[in-house]
């Protein structure tokens, strides 16, 4: 595959670690890129790393990389040819996609019809059912609060009131009794109305002991769909995943087989092209599974992927979008190894996940065969409240399992975040529990094993700082201080000839 580029300037509506990856992967094709930033993001690092660099305006940062006409009137601005909008914000929304189209400008990911098809969470469940893929038992179309009631009682307790639009956790109640379901109606209602600007709603029977395990595809515009493996995903906060990784220690060959083939189906069903995550709830007990949802855009897992089977799914992104087929057939895809991935964010575990902002003083990061650090942020980088509190993901790939966990323990105890409060202890804590080292784990792990959870004590950044200091300046300084009077070891008494300020 040549290297030539497809584009020469390309526009990154998105901030943060994925701004920096899809740069990352411009940069390797010769690709010019454009950030566009909000006022909070001024000195952010992808802002500073762009070619080119467009202010969004003064409007409140939260809603600046939402603004379609701004984000598209800098693409046209700045000579840019293509749009990527990473994840999140605009990155399924078939509007904004519509939109890119209708200013000449190549959108890189699937069409807009897709992203409708897939967005609708009771649309895409009917879609999947035509194509005989298997869907959670539920009902769509709810509106009056009998109706979900009965729903309820019809599943059978407990059931997930979810919000049809949408994902990413929001506007989602687990209901276990039917005196549970008008505040948990409402309560999505509001979220689901506050973050996509629908308030419809489903219900489907709540699998307390499942496992979350999605599919990669990449399709091309010449009729080529592949499936590139699963991923693991079931360890998860509120919904949202904390821990992915693949090959999945669930999956057997006969399991994974019968689920890529309906990864396959589903993106078949609605004309997908580009890179996309057909996701599913696997029933252990019966070696049964379900389809949850498709997410029409890269993943922020999606690294794990590109180290097992040895592609950059951003630069393959782009690829398509620009009319080039897949050169590589089902066939010849293989997963080779293991990859962990861990989502680094700025938030305090023992709070109840309460998200954390502020200056990062510090960042050491890890280095080492085998070891990747996609990140948004540096040393002295300011993190906002205004956006998802993820700062980084530190991603490891090495044989096998074991090696590839132990690789991942070893890089997390390497790595140095100061300023403030992440998740890094609670992510260890995960690592070394014999469920997780077993591959046990369910989508209800974190809420019942780790309620409570509470880093150990640490010393306090000063006392870090001053016992720096006392191993820097070694144990003349100690014996120095202990002593009354001046200090015969100061630099200010030695006889040497130096004179500050004299040439030498």
């Amino acid at each position: 595959m040549t290297n030539k580029s497809p584009f020469t300037k390309i526009l990154i509506a998105n901030r943060g670690e994925i701004a920096v990856r899809v740069m990352r992967a411009c940069r390797e094709l010769g690709i010019q890129t454009v950030a566009v930033y909000s006022d909070a993001d001024a000195q952010a690092v992808h802002t500073r790393m762009a070619d080119t660099a467009v202010q969004l305006g003064a409007s409140a940062p939260q809603e600046s990389y939402l603004n379609i006409d701004k984000i598209i009137a800098a693409a046209q601005q700045t000579g840019a040819q293509a749009i990527h909008p990473g994840y999140g914000f605009l990155s399924e929304n078939a509007a904004f996609a519509e939109a890119v189209s209708a200013a000449g400008l190549i959108f890189i990911g699937p069409p807009a019809a897709a992203m409708r098809a897939m967005g609708d969470k009771a649309e895409s469940k009917i879609r999947m059912k035509a194509a005989g893929v298997p869907t959670i038992p539920g009902l769509e179309a709810l509106s009056e609060l009998n109706e979900f009631i009965e729903a309820g009682k019809l599943l059978g307790y407990p059931v997930l009131v979810k919000a049809a639009a949408g994902g990413g956790g929001k506007g989602m109640r687990v209901v276990h009794a039917a005196a549970e379901m008008a505040e948990a109606v409402m309560a999505a209602r509001r979220e689901a109305l506050n973050a996509f600007g629908d308030e419809r709603l489903l219900v489907e029977k709540y699998l307390e002991q499942a496992h979350h395990v999605e599919f990669q595809v990449l399709g091309d515009q010449h009729g080529n769909l592949l499936q590139l493996f699963e991923r693991e995903c079931s360890v998860q906060r509120r919904h949202q995943k904390i821990i992915e990784e693949t090959p999945s220690p669930l999956l057997d060959q006969d399991l994974r087989a019968r689920m890529g083939a309906a990864a396959l189906a589903a993106a078949r069903a609605v004309g997908y092209t580009n890179a996309g995550t057909v996701e599913f709830i696997v029933d252990p007990s019966g070696h049964t599974f379900y389809f949850l949802e498709m997410n029409t855009r890269l993943q922020v897992e999606h690294p794990v992927t590109e180290l097992v089977l040895g592609l950059d799914l951003v630069q393959w992104q782009i690829r398509i979008a620009a009319g080039q087929p897949l050169p590589f057939t089902q066939a010849d895809l293989t997963q080779r190894g293991h990859a962990i991935e861990c989502r680094l964010y700025a938030e305090d575990v023992a709070a109840g996940f309460l998200p954390d902002s502020g200056q990062i003083l510090t960042l050491v990061e890890p280095r080492g065969p085998g070891v990747r650090l996609d990140s948004g942020v540096t040393a002295g980088s300011q993190v906002s409240h205004f956006y998802d509190p993820l700062l980084a993901k530190l991603i490891v790939h090495a044989e096998e399992r074991a090696a590839a966990l132990r690789r991942m323990q070893t890089a997390l105890s390497e790595l140095v975040i100061h300023g403030i409060t992440t998740n890094v202890d609670f992510l260890q804590a995960l690592l070394a529990h014999p469920d997780f080292q077993t591959g046990s784990v369910t989508t209800r792990w974190v809420e019942t094993t780790f309620a409570g959870w509470a880093p150990s004590p640490k010393p306090p950044l000063e006392a870090l700082i001053a016992a720096a200091l006392a191993e820097t300046l070694g144990p003349d300084s100690q014996r120095a201080s202990a002593r009354p009077g001046p200090d015969p070891y100061s630099p200010w008494k030695t006889s040497d000839g130096f004179r500050l300020g004299e040439a030498h």
